[in-house]
């Protein structure tokens, strides 16, 4: 089945599920907003892939590559992802209480070097490197921590630097090899949060985000009880009054309040995400089924959203739409009703299955399915970029169907807002092409710039980063139609008006400047 065919039966799908009705003419690229006089609405959607680190699932694809073969690989896929049109990265820069970047708190990476404590030769920053050729590409750069796990099975040994060695009394040691911080510590709460800080303060970041990793799952302690003895008998000798799973959750859930007013006092600007486990409870909507993240990982992920200690929303929604005790869109509609602060709600979605018609299917109906559930502020994070790097069935049937325009990350209207003033615009008529240029009083603080055209009555768009002024636009288009008929035609348009607007860090946007084109 051909890109296109995908597509077409995705959004069929999504007349049926949400009683919709399909017209037999193509619309607009763009529908117009006729509050502001028939101009239209830049599209707006969280477009997200994580980078994982750990085990070099997808950066760096193997510990012995050198810094020059690690920086093009970043770029190689940064590139890919902009060609995609993505707008944001999950960068995982603590996969195991070490550092793919600078840190006086901890060691360099296993998984960079292939020793942990390891820098790079010749020397770079990773994380500094990361944020910097995303910015270039016009995308966010939210940088992932993993909180809690100390040292992973797969992480070498544990060096003199490792947090195992040096704060022997924060952690303890599983079953499968894996090392992890005792949550209910306070000293590991205030470690933990040292380094969040220390990320916040030191790195140009738009995001701090964790995972789904708080209590370790059972099986990395072989389905036995968490080994927090010692730190259960001191609370109990100190008048502790709560049960044993109660402590272990009210332990994460003080962290996680932390970690969200901790970044607010430092860069209230910058964004707090989780992700936790997909379900919260069983029967959480009542036909759902499955793992109790609430039993089992002390993660009272209800609460966090209920009480809004976070600016986005990705709990890990792994399962097909047609799950019945796992359903896709059964759960995206639980999780909505439990965002009572309104905050950006943008779930994690899975693309790791087979490359088939299936996958490619299923991805863009999820992705649909997101946009009819939440149309405020749609947006999804995929798990991860590996399937949109390897499999080129997939990556074109996102891009050349939903992710077709080009889209803005939904604005946060909590944060500290400032108006954005609008460029200041000319046009040139050049034979047959419209020149336009721009300015702005204080370019240093835009991001991105969103040129609109205006063809007979059709407007269209284009999102460019903020290092070009600059645009060049035919004075006539083609446009291609089909008739009521079913047969396509060709109609010539000539361009009319022209606009700019400016867009900043977090993707408010000003007034357009329109022109017309005489």
């Amino acid at each position: 089945m051909a890109n296109k065919q995908v597509y077409l039966t995705a959004v069929l799908l999504l007349f049926v599920i949400f009683g919709c009705t399909a017209t037999n003419t193509l619309q607009s690229p763009i529908q117009a907003d006729n509050s502001r006089t028939n101009f239209p609405k830049v599209e707006r959607e969280f477009r997200a892939a994580w980078i994982a680190t750990v085990a070099n699932i997808n950066w760096p694809s193997k510990k012995t590559l050198t810094t020059e073969e690690q920086k093009q690989e970043a770029i190689s896929i940064l590139d890919k992802m902009k060609a995609d049109h993505f707008n944001a990265v999950i960068f995982q820069a603590r996969p195991q209480c070490d550092a793919l970047y600078k840190s006086d708190l901890e060691p360099w990476s296993y998984y960079l070097t292939g020793k942990q404590g390891k820098a790079p030769e010749p020397f770079y920053d990773p994380l500094e490197f990361w944020v910097e050729e995303a910015h270039k590409r016009g995308m966010e750069l939210h940088v992932w921590l993993n909180p809690y796990r100390a040292h992973h099975s797969s992480g070498g040994e544990v060096g003199e630097q490792s947090v195992v060695t040096k704060h022997p009394e924060l952690v303890v040691k599983l079953k499968t090899g894996y090392w992890w911080l005792d949550p209910s510590k306070k000293e590991t709460q205030d470690y933990s949060l040292s380094v969040v800080l220390d990320i916040a303060k030191r790195y140009d970041v738009d995001g701090i985000h964790f995972d789904d990793y708080f209590y370790p799952y059972p099986s990395y302690n072989n389905d036995e009880d968490f080994p927090d003895e010692a730190s259960w008998k001191n609370y109990i000798a100190g008048g502790g009054k709560l049960s044993r799973g109660d402590w272990r959750r009210e332990s994460v859930n003080t962290f996680i309040h932390n970690v969200y007013k901790g970044i607010k006092e430092i860069k209230p600007n910058v964004k707090f995400g989780l992700s936790p486990f997909g379900i919260w409870r069983p029967r959480n909507p009542e036909s759902v089924e499955g793992f109790d993240q609430y039993d089992q990982l002390y993660a009272d992920a209800k609460l966090w959203i209920n009480e809004g200690w976070v600016d986005y929303w990705a709990p890990q929604i792994y399962w097909r739409i047609s799950t019945p005790l796992q359903s896709f869109p059964a759960l995206v509609g639980w999780w909505k009703e439990q965002n009572l602060k309104n905050k950006h709600f943008w779930p994690g979605i899975t693309i790791d299955r087979e490359n088939n018609e299936a996958n490619s299917l299923e991805v863009i109906n999820q992705i649909m399915t997101i946009r009819g559930m939440l149309p405020e502020s749609p947006g999804n994070i995929f798990w991860s970029i590996g399937p949109m790097l390897k499999f080129k069935e997939l990556a074109d049937a996102v891009v050349n169907g939903p992710y077709k325009k080009q889209a803005l990350v939904p604005a946060t209207p909590w944060f500290n807002n400032q108006p954005v003033a609008q460029p200041t615009v000319a046009t040139k008529v050049d034979n047959d092409k419209v020149k336009i240029s721009w300015t702005h009083v204080k370019k240093e603080n835009i991001f991105k710039w969103v040129v609109y055209l205006k063809y007979g009555s059709r407007w269209d768009y284009e999102i460019l980063t903020n290092d070009i002024t600059s645009y060049e636009a035919p004075l006539e288009s083609e446009y291609k139609f089909y008739t009521d008929s079913g047969s396509m035609q060709t109609k010539k348009l000539i361009l009319t008006d022209i606009a700019v607007s400016a867009v900043d860090r977090v993707s408010n946007e000003s007034a357009p400047s329109m022109h017309k084109i005489k």
